[in-house]
């Protein structure tokens, strides 16, 4: 085989290999979309189950029918869960921001101990209310099925459901964080509601 020949199937080689990998990096890139410019609640949107009494890391009974007239943020997560650990801060921050303004987030722990949420919600700041979730069936069949975590719902002030979201939202465009995105993704349907 001719030395130059060789050469050059190397040379080719090396710029398929460079080629692909911009195509490849443009596709992990490609996924991004922005979030909705103006979040509506459907009309048809189904009613959220919230007749169910959970406890709280105190032990403390807490009604989810208490929340009722609020937006609520509902989410289900496992401390295992490294999606769950990106959006938490983003949750955090929100609940801070709206509270006062009549929003809820609710912290529902599944497929999990429920001896390692207390350490873990002091290590991460987490000043919503978290529930104990594991092994209720009840609850996830109203909800669910959950596929995977995290899974969380944006329920409006009349009790419907106005979004869910499996695994963590699309990000927006580059220029921000995936968790500056995320929370900017639940702060656009969750203003639309309050």
């Amino acid at each position: 085989m001719n030395s130059r020949w060789a050469w050059g199937v190397v040379m080719l080689g090396g710029v398929a290999l460079i080629v692909a990998g911009l195509v490849l990096r443009s596709a992990w890139r490609a996924p991004r979309a922005e979030a909705p410019a103006s979040f509506a609640c459907r009309a048809d949107a189904k009613k959220a189950n919230l007749d169910f009494t959970l406890t709280d890391v105190d032990g403390k009974p807490v009604k989810l029918s208490d929340f009722a007239g609020k937006v609520v943020l509902v989410d289900f997560w496992a401390t295992w869960c490294q999606p769950c650990k990106v959006e938490i801060p983003g949750f955090v921050g929100l609940y801070s921001k709206y509270r006062s303004r009549g929003l809820e987030v609710v912290g529902i722990v599944v497929m999990d101990e429920f001896a390692n949420v207390k350490p873990f919600t002091d290590r991460m700041k987490m000043n919503y209310t978290i529930l104990d979730g594991i092994d209720r069936a009840d609850v996830e069949a109203a909800f669910g099925p959950l596929v995977g975590l995290p899974t969380s719902f944006v329920i409006g002030r009349d009790g419907r459901i106005c979004a869910a979201h499996e695994g963590i939202p699309t990000p927006l465009p580059p220029g921000s964080s995936i968790e500056q995105s995320i929370q900017r993704v639940f702060e656009s349907e969750i203003l639309a509601l309050l």
